[in-house]
């Protein structure tokens, strides 16, 4: 096709392919603009469903082999679907709007564009408010885009119209992009803006800071270790963009085998007496040496004083049930020392870690304790959850780990290395280091026990190091006085296994 070949529009090819791109990419931002990123923004459904969907070898391959790249990928092929969905939209619209009489032309090509993005939007969204919100945002960036590019081709003639309209359509969706990002951007979906509570939060306790402060105290003075409260917790989900759940109306059941139904609100959570527990979580899709480990102070009630008033018989299983569409199955005795989180080291419960509430379930893989919990049921028989659907073995309780993360070089020389070891409910007994790949070892020095049954430890050594380079080896024994497993074996399906190494120079 010839430079000046009329496309289906009435102009080049190229140049309303490049103007329908234009406008795709400013919808997207329109999107991002009022919903930023949660379930709201047009890619986040999009991205949730190819995660879902997607083959389980695809799935255990991204997980293990690309990490968070995988993720990231994930979200990025969204958003271009995103873009190339709004594309359409943007040559149909001219194509209409090339067949209507000047002036009206721009003004019914930007219409259109807009209520054909208007209505993908509402179709990935059970919200009508959401979709609603969004489809605005679309039809605003799409109208000015497509209608002053079509407007001005109508007043002018070709060749120079079609370059004044490309050029009127990046002036149009410049903005619209940069001003769509800062805007999204700029709202935070990590911590809730509000609470519904009267009166003091639970979370907000003297006890909170005194345990917090010791933490601190008790922490390693090792530059580069994170304390033993982290600093930043991980976040892993089935889906890319985080649900937002309005507190005042969010409700958690108790349901299946049981005598009669009850159910909570969050005022009613709120008011129970609460405890604060250090709980470590660790997620099962990591690598050996991986960071996806953390600690937090979490403040809530334990699960059977929700689950008892139910009376449900002695049944084998339980699911647990979240806003996101996630589900997990484990047996009934892991309730028993169970937890539901509304605060988190003093705040309430981030999104991003389940708010308005989250189950804790001690010695267990991450996923297990799952985010945004709605329903606890009763199960008279085993039924597998979401990973076990997918080859996963997430329900088992976790590895016994040394990890090694920090090495550094001391003012008299000597090398210093350190890092964090973690068992579950086992807890840690010693860590172990060798400086000469696995021939002799030393005992490290740890951080003292924090309050708590399913907690971390710190750990550090110093020695002298060997001329050239030399392999650093790490294990951990637990409470139980079980070594970790020398066994290398993959994240999938029972998680990572072996004795972390690390070449030193």
């Amino acid at each position: 096709m010839s430079r000046h070949a009329r496309s289906i529009v009435g102009y080049p090819a190229d140049e309303s392919l490049a103007v329908a791109l234009l406008a795709g990419v400013a919808g997207v931002a329109g999107s991002f603009a009022v919903a930023s990123f949660t379930p709201a923004f047009i890619a986040g459904p999009i991205a949730g469903f190819m995660a879902r969907t997607l083959p389980g070898q695809v799935i255990t391959f991204s997980i293990v082999v690309l990490g968070d790249l995988g993720s990231q990928l994930n979200v990025a092929l969204a958003v271009g679907i995103s873009a190339v969905l709004f594309a359409g939209a943007a040559l149909l619209g001219s194509a209409v709007g090339n067949r209507t009489a000047s002036p009206a032309a721009g003004f019914v090509a930007g219409a259109v564009t807009a209520l054909i993005s208007f209505g993908i939007t509402a179709a990935f969204f059970a919200s009508v408010v959401a979709g609603a919100s969004t489809g605005l945002v679309v039809l605003a960036a799409d109208f000015i885009t497509s209608q002053r590019g079509t407007a001005l081709a109508a007043r002018i003639g070709e060749p120079v119209a079609s370059r004044r309209r490309l050029l009127a359509a990046i002036a149009s969706s410049v903005p619209l992009v940069a001003g769509g990002y800062a805007l999204g951007a700029s709202q935070s979906t990590q911590v809730p803006a509000e609470t519904v509570l009267d009166g003091t939060p639970p979370w907000v306790d003297p006890e909170v800071e005194t345990l917090l402060a010791g933490a601190a105290e008790n922490s390693l003075d090792v530059p580069g270790l994170e304390p033993l409260v982290s600093d930043e917790f991980y976040e892993v989900d089935i889906n890319s963009t985080n649900p937002t759940i309005d507190a005042d109306e969010w409700s958690l059941t108790v349901t299946g085998a049981v005598d009669n139904a009850v159910s909570y609100s969050y005022a009613n959570i709120a008011e129970m007496e609460v405890e604060h527990r250090f709980v470590s979580l660790r997620c099962v899709g990591e690598a050996l040496n991986g960071k996806k480990m953390d600690n937090a102070l979490w403040t809530g009630v334990p699960i059977m004083d929700l689950v008892e008033p139910a009376g449900p018989a002695d049944e084998c299983c339980v699911m647990l049930r979240a806003a996101d569409g996630f589900y997990e199955s484990f047996p009934r005795s892991a309730l028993e020392d169970g937890f539901l989180a509304v605060g988190m080291n003093g705040e309430p419960l981030p999104r991003g870690h389940g708010y308005p509430a989250r189950a804790l379930i001690p010695g267990h893989w991450g996923e297990i304790n799952v985010k945004w919990l709605t329903e606890i049921e009763l199960l008279e028989q085993d039924v597998d959850g979401y990973w076990e659907e997918r080859g996963w073995h997430g329900t088992g309780p976790v590895n016994t780990v040394a990890k090694l993360h920090v090495v550094s070089d001391l003012d008299d020389g000597r090398k210093q290395v350190g890092g964090h070891a973690y068992a579950g409910v086992r807890g840690i007994e010693r860590v172990e280091v060798s400086t000469d790949g696995g021939e002799t070892w030393a005992e490290a020095t740890l951080s003292e026990d924090l309050p708590g049954t399913d907690v971390w430890r710190q750990w550090t050594y110093s020695y002298d190091p060997p001329g050239g380079e030399h392999e650093v080896v790490v294990r951990a024994t637990d409470g139980t006085g079980t070594l970790q497993s020398e066994t290398e074996a993959s994240p999938f399906p029972s998680g990572p296994s072996g004795w972390v190494t690390r070449t030193v120079r």
